[in-house]
């Protein structure tokens, strides 16, 4: 049976209560790991799990198996699990705008069958998925060429939040992967200063910009767009410009208003949200850095997790991960949860994470519009290692709040590091990595220490993400290890993971203001608090108006 649009308050089920007394006994009593580690010897072993190439050790969490147990059993009272498959089949669980959500589908095989209201999504995804691979074979064969008729060489995207930080993100950690056809690049901010800096160097002739807009109507997507199209018609002239634009979006009309050839114009649906679109024809630019072929691997990794997520959501690694940041979240009082993954190539990874977690859980209500009586979305932050120990770390060990940190490493240096030296460094990277988890967890006793300053008090939850190496396949599925855990955190606090209605009002107030910031400090009719009228009059006297 499918799951209620509406959710039950999950704080007054008796599982949430017997987790509240499972943690205050925990609280009360002293319980560290230390302890937890000498009376279990098989603790790290069993304590570990795994999914395609990922090895994740979540020993160092501040739970018993008594402390797992209570947990499924919170995920089965807030039918977690049958959230999990309404989304993998199709339905409309997207509640707040009636819409499927279906990243999922994304990424599956040729042959499979994508349901929704009894009809098959495959045949069109399939399409899609073919025309993206045949742009990008043509700009590696040098087939795709510009108005003057000199092939493609660079290749803009041109996008904001899920249209940007994703494909980014993927795009620096498969750097070992790209085939040197075409250089890529992104833009998303509105400052003129990025758009410069992502224009600088290149020619206009042999520049393809990819413009990744949903809705075709995201405001900063759009002034980047007109900006990069004037760069070209400069140089071109205006009627040879539209050569150099391809768009991704679910509004084909608006793109070609817009000016883009109808044939330029890639797909994606409405059930598709941003930050999850990745594996897409919005991965348009990335596809055209690390070839079809790259893409495809990633994508496959994807769908290893989605596979092993679908065979058994209660039993899978995402649901036990997700209920874990809920048990921190909840019942230890852990505000934020820190990222580090030891490895320069996913530099982005923690700023890509911040917008599938913080966007998609960032909710104050339920599925019925009724207060949550709970917190809901962790902050997320952080760094790459080990530069992040040079930073942030000590907090991290001696400060007054506990942070739970995620840990992700790779076993093997990436394929295009040099020789015998690369691979101790990355035996150094790797040692600090596990060294950090350690301290964190064991701490310097009192007595060790010696002296107080230097104490360090341990009892401090970690999770270790071990690969073999970073690979599409492992890019692939660390996304959607992390994707799965938003919609078991979601599901459990009975919000809706799938809307962004925050983001979205401060666009509008924007709107607003920005005639004032170009007519003029707004009058005393203007419909502005008086801060913002207040910041608007100063804006004009600073810019000397």
């Amino acid at each position: 049976m499918a799951p209620s649009n509406t959710a039950a308050d999950i704080t007054a089920a008796s599982e949430w209560a017997a987790l509240a007394r499972a943690a205050g006994e925990m609280q009360a009593g002293g319980v560290d790991l230390a302890g937890l580690f000498a009376a279990d010897p098989g603790r790290s072993e069993r304590c570990t799990s795994t999914v395609g190439d990922l090895v994740i050790d979540w020993s160092r969490h501040l739970v018993t198996d008594a402390t797992v147990e209570l947990l499924l059993a919170l995920a089965v009272r807030a039918d977690a699990p049958a959230r999990i498959e309404a989304m993998l089949a199709g339905e409309p669980v997207n509640v707040t705008e009636g819409r499927s959500v279906l990243h999922t589908a994304l990424r599956s095989r040729p042959s499979d069958e994508v349901l929704v209201g009894g009809v098959d999504l495959a045949p069109a995804i399939v399409a899609e998925r073919e025309r993206t691979s045949a742009l990008v074979r043509a700009l590696l064969a040098g087939e795709r060429r510009g108005a003057t008729g000199l092939p493609i060489r660079t290749v803009v995207n041109i996008g904001i939040g899920g249209s940007q930080l994703g494909p980014a993100m993927a795009h620096e950690a498969l750097a070992a992967f790209r085939t040197g056809g075409i250089e890529c690049r992104f833009v998303s901010n509105v400052d003129p200063a990025a758009l410069a800096a992502g224009l600088a160097g290149l020619d206009p002739a042999e520049t393809l910009f990819v413009v990744v807009s949903k809705g075709f109507a995201t405001a900063e997507t759009l002034a980047n767009a007109r900006a990069a199209r004037a760069w070209a018609a400069s140089a071109l002239g205006a009627e040879a410009a539209g050569a150099h634009f391809v768009a991704v979006t679910a509004n084909r009309d608006a793109a070609v208003a817009f000016g883009i050839d109808p044939d330029d114009v890639f797909a994606t649906w409405d059930w598709v949200g941003g930050r999850f679109s990745m594996g897409s024809a919005a991965g348009l630019a990335l596809m055209a850095a690390v070839g079809e072929e790259n893409f495809a691997a990633m994508q496959a990794g994807m769908r290893t997790v989605d596979e092993h997520v679908a065979a058994d959501p209660l039993a899978s690694a995402p649901m036990l991960l997700g209920l874990l940041s809920v048990w921190n979240r909840n019942f230890w009082g852990a505000q934020t949860r820190a990222v580090v993954p030891y490895s320069e190539r996913l530099r982005l990874f923690p700023v890509w994470l911040q917008q599938v977690i913080m966007e998609s859980n960032g909710k104050r209500v339920r599925l019925d519009g009724s207060p949550l009586s709970c917190e809901s979305a962790e902050v997320v932050w952080g760094g790459v290692g080990t530069d992040s120990q040079h930073s942030f770390h000590q907090l991290l060990h001696q400060g007054t709040t506990a942070v739970p940190v995620d840990f992700i490493v790779m076993a093997q240096p990436d394929p295009d590091a040099d020789g015998e030296a690369a691979a101790e460094r990355h035996e150094s990277l790797v040692a600090n990595c596990f060294a950090q988890a350690a301290a964190l967890a064991f701490g310097t006793p009192a007595e060790t220490a010696g002296d107080p300053h230097r104490e360090l008090p341990g009892n401090r939850p970690s999770t270790v993400i071990l690969a073999p190496a970073l690979t599409p396949g492992v890019l692939g599925q660390l996304v959607a290890l992390y994707e799965h855990q938003v919609v078991v955190q979601g599901a459990v606090w009975g919000i809706n993971s799938f809307d962004q209605f925050g983001v979205e009002r401060g666009k509008t107030l924007a709107d607003a203001i920005v005639a004032d910031l170009r007519n003029g400090p707004p009058t005393s009719e203007a419909n502005h608090d008086p801060s913002t009228k207040s910041l608007i009059a100063h804006y004009h006297r600073l810019r000397g108006q």
